[in-house]
């Protein structure tokens, strides 16, 4: 298992479209995938929209990264670097 702080860094932090971003990305990967707000210990699965739009993470959340399974280094490094550069908006 790989675990890992990101950051949320988006202007407006998950909202609809880029929790559609952020699974899309995790749907790739059989591994299972999940942030954890540090302040509250909410989790969320980063291949469920609905859970991460609860989550009600908004701009400076720290999460933990979490991800497990077969393939969990690709996995990881891509959803590191999805957080890493603000989970691109078309604005």
């Amino acid at each position: 298992m790989k675990r890992e702080k990101v950051v949320v860094s988006n202007r407006y932090g998950i909202h609809a479209r880029v929790a559609a971003t952020i699974v899309k990305e995790a749907s790739k990967y059989k591994s299972d995938i999940y942030i954890e707000k540090v302040d509250d210990g909410m989790r969320a699965n980063c291949k469920s929209i609905l859970g991460l739009l609860a989550l009600g993470a908004s701009k400076g959340t720290i999460l933990n990264l979490e991800v497990d399974g077969e393939d969990e280094t690709d996995a990881f490094e891509a959803m590191k670097q999805l957080f890493e550069s603000g989970i691109e908006e078309n604005e």
